[in-house]
């Protein structure tokens, strides 16, 4: 976590350790993520969320905030950022119920009580507006942005996680939406490209 700018301390890395063993557990069984190495999860997913969250403060410049996770399957990046952000409020939402019912009890046994879950599809999904909305390999950047713009509340942003620059993507969003940044991320012990994707609406 030094790598990444990270200060944390015992109760944060315990958390992360703790979810680290329920997903994999409940992966045995629910198929929540196509990772099933543990060690590899720690990796691929633990600090590929973490190195997410350096951006995040600088963009929220606040000790509280409300953040929407779209597709968030395992509940990442959603239960990484409430497990080391108690100030900000993260909704997981997921079409596939036992991924959201899995976030609900990784709430409850890590006692989070800034993580909450719904399963619903996001056009249908009643929650009131987020300074930030996030997505991990959820959509196209135009289908995300589509589908959620109601859910951003004025002054917010979206946030999407990509792997490589999706220039076609880029490329592909109607002039509705501001791309404002795009970040490149280096994860450490994770040999891949990423970046994240700021936008807002216009």
């Amino acid at each position: 976590m030094d790598a990444l700018g990270l200060p944390v301390d015992g109760s944060s890395i315990r958390r992360l350790l703790a979810y680290a063993d329920l997903l994999a557990k409940w992966n045995r069984l629910y198929n929540l993520t196509a990772v099933r190495d543990p060690q590899q999860m720690l990796y691929q997913h633990l600090l590929d969320c973490l190195a997410v969250i350096p951006a995040l403060d600088r963009q929220l410049g606040a000790s509280s905030a409300r953040l929407l996770d779209v597709g968030s399957g395992g509940g990442l990046p959603g239960v990484v950022l409430a497990a080391m952000r108690p100030g900000w409020s993260v909704c997981c939402v997921d079409a596939v119920a036992k991924k959201a019912s899995f976030v609900r009890q990784v709430a409850s046994e890590l006692m989070l009580k800034n993580l909450q879950a719904e399963h619903a599809r996001i056009e249908s999904l009643q929650h009131p507006p987020c300074e930030v909305v996030v997505s991990r390999a959820f959509a196209s950047l135009c289908d995300f942005t589509a589908l959620t713009r109601r859910h951003v509340a004025p002054g917010g942003c979206w946030l999407a996680m990509k792997g490589r620059q999706p220039d076609d993507e880029l490329a592909a969003l109607p002039g509705d939406v501001d791309v404002f940044h795009v970040e490149h991320l280096a994860v450490p012990g994770l040999d891949a490209q990423r970046c994240l994707v700021w936008m807002r609406p216009r």
